[in-house]
């Protein structure tokens, strides 16, 4: 087995045993020995990698995206991960996402205008500009999450 093969299913045995062998079995719908061999590392099972629906429903339910992650990784890309997730609330829509874009723009603006108040912006305040952004950042995701929701498509 490659060595990207073997990395995915050490990270995919973790995301089972973070959301556990049972609760992952309901969450999937799949057996304890399909789990199984989506993380064996025996030459027999070296294809078998787990479907990403199922990766998703664990995801949704363990304390980390540990395949998420690791795919982000072997990729180069950088995820930040929140487990507060305070856009996502159930009763969330369109229109609270517009306030939550109004207030955070308006956050990023005032950390901005007093970082910029004496003509320099220091490493401290370009690393809560950088915060701000990525808040505001959340927020446009939740946004269009909700958008291709109500419109039944995604984009």
């Amino acid at each position: 087995m490659n060595g990207l093969g073997s990395y995915l299913k050490k990270h995919t045995e973790a995301l089972v045993k973070d959301v556990g062998i049972e609760p992952a079995c309901d969450l999937t719908g799949k057996s304890k020995a399909t789990l199984g061999r989506y993380y064996s590392d025996n030459e027999e099972h070296a294809d078998r990698f787990m479907p990403i629906d199922a990766v998703a429903a664990l995801e949704k339910a363990a304390k980390y995206p540990h395949v998420t992650s690791a795919l982000a990784e072997v990729n180069g890309i950088t995820l930040s991960y929140d487990p507060e997730r305070r856009n996502s609330d159930e009763n969330a829509n369109v229109n609270s996402d517009v306030i939550a874009l109004s207030q955070r723009f308006a956050m990023l603006m005032a950390e901005y205008n007093q970082s910029i108040e004496d003509g320099i912006i220091s490493v401290n305040e370009a690393k809560r500009l950088l915060r701000e952004t990525s808040q505001l950042q959340r927020v446009l995701i939740e946004m269009k999450m909700h958008l291709e929701e109500e419109s039944g498509e995604r984009i």
